[in-house]
């Protein structure tokens, strides 16, 4: 059942929030030509992207929504071998911008939030910061300055969203959007110019929250999970307003990716939530759907995501029959997947994970990377050193015509020893070996959602 209280006692959940690697940082940074422990591989040309909540100003996690932080970029220039740059950048947001004496952003508004510090994705030359809840991009550039917010040239009818895909044989950018003051989902595409080329309205129940979705050649897949706006919550204060709620059920959505609202095939599943998705993919009459999965979050403790331990599950839909075999794949603690993004959509061997501490729940960053073989049903484990935990990794190809997971894992850790950040750059044909480079970072990087490479152009 649904508590319609704010819970504000949870120390005792959220000890890990607590320590060092998690304390935000108060100050911008640039530092140039940073040393390397090892030997970057050249073809790394590009920019090393970090974005998590940051808060600016007191901060209690015991109070405090941890995805609430007002939204920080870190950034890593690397070029022939080196590091150029390291600097992080506050996203000027209404927030921030007031806080820091500047002007307010320029561009479009929508919505009750502009905090846009869950995501980042490069489309029609720019580099766009994604945000929950209908939050509009924001625009950054190269240096990681804050441009503009976007509603692609005024072709995005209402808000966007924090985990777009884009698909590498099309190019379009494929995103379900959510808003609580909507009676429906959208599936929107924005193609490679940037504007929106389709905006399908999708009914559902209530108005749940919809973090992420998976992507085929033909179908856009929506969970319809038991997380959904919790009036109370809002009127509370609360800037993440979405609880559990047992009355909502679960289920998946099959869309046709050129279909409408009619043509979703919903099929019910057990209650869970997921924030990221693996992949997903065609196979005969089957649709083959790969997550990370949380048995329950949101309910005890609404503002940590951290009462269940989130592993990896497979969901095949049989089309035809309409049903739904769920199988964990792996056991083993684990967020953040990734994979080589050529295979978006498409059947595919590898995927790349954070493994978390057991009894953490849904930590930010872990003490091992997991390479999962999911031709072969065995996974690898790349045990960090002593005193570092990872986020989110990057994979980076060796090549375009790179066979698949073949190339370079990109990560920032935290060193405890030296309360900095670290990258760690690893090369998958020595996996479970020492890293190729390691580049001690100036200044701690706190845990924080997502990582994205941006290949020089």
């Amino acid at each position: 059942m649904r508590d319609q209280t704010m819970l504000t006692q949870h120390s005792h959940r959220t000890s890990h929030l607590l320590t060092g690697g998690y304390r935000p940082v108060s100050a911008e940074l640039t530092v140039h030509d940073l040393q390397t422990i090892g030997q970057l591989p050249t073809q790394l040309n590009g920019t090393l992207l970090r974005i998590g909540a940051n808060p600016l100003g007191p901060y209690d996690p015991a109070l405090d929504h941890a995805f609430a932080g007002e939204a920080m970029v870190h950034g890593l220039r690397l070029r022939e071998g080196r590091v150029e740059w390291y600097r992080n950048r506050w996203i000027r947001t209404d927030r921030v911008a007031h806080a820091l004496g500047e002007l307010p952003t320029p561009g479009p508004r929508y919505g009750l939030s502009d905090n846009v510090n869950a995501n980042l994705v490069q489309h029609a030359g720019r580099t766009l910061a994604l945000g929950d809840g209908g939050a509009l991009p924001v625009h950054l550039n190269d240096e990681l300055a804050t441009l503009a917010r976007i509603d692609f040239d005024g072709t995005l009818p209402a808000g966007f969203a924090a985990h777009p895909i884009s698909d590498p044989l099309t190019g379009e950018l494929h995103a379900i959007t959510y808003d609580h003051r909507q009676s429906h989902l959208t599936h929107l595409t924005v193609d490679a110019l940037g504007r929106v080329g389709r905006a399908e309205p999708i009914t559902v129940k209530g108005t749940p929250m919809v973090h992420a979705f998976s992507l085929t050649d033909r179908h856009a897949i929506i969970y319809d999970l038991p997380v959904t706006f919790d009036l109370r919550a809002a009127a509370a204060g609360s800037r993440v307003p979405y609880t559990w709620d047992e009355n909502h059920g679960a289920r998946l959505g099959l869309l046709p990716r050129d279909g409408g609202d009619a043509d979703v095939l919903w099929m019910e599943i057990d209650p869970c939530y997921v924030f990221h998705a693996v992949n997903a993919f065609e196979q005969g009459t089957q649709t083959v759907i790969d997550v990370i999965r949380h048995e329950r979050v949101f309910d005890q403790d609404p503002l940590h995501p951290s009462e269940s331990t989130p592993t990896l599950w497979r969901w095949t839909v049989d089309r035809l029959s309409g049903t739904v075999h769920e199988q964990q794949l792996d056991r083993r603690v684990q967020e953040f997947p990734r994979i080589d993004e050529r295979y978006t959509g498409s059947p595919y061997r590898f995927a790349f994970t954070v493994g978390l501490r057991p009894g953490e729940g849904a930590a930010l960053a872990g003490p091992a990377l997991l390479r999962h073989d999911l031709s072969a049903g065995r996974t690898e484990v790349h045990q960090l050193k002593a005193g570092r935990e990872a986020g989110e990794t990057v994979f980076v190809p060796r090549g375009a015509c790179a066979p698949e997971g073949d190339g370079w894992l990109l990560t920032v850790a935290h060193n405890t020893a030296t309360d900095r950040g670290e990258l760690i750059v690893i090369d998958t044909a020595d996996f479970t070996g020492p890293p190729v480079a390691t580049v001690p970072l100036p200044a701690r990087v706190p845990h924080g959602f997502h990582t994205h490479w941006a290949p020089a152009a």
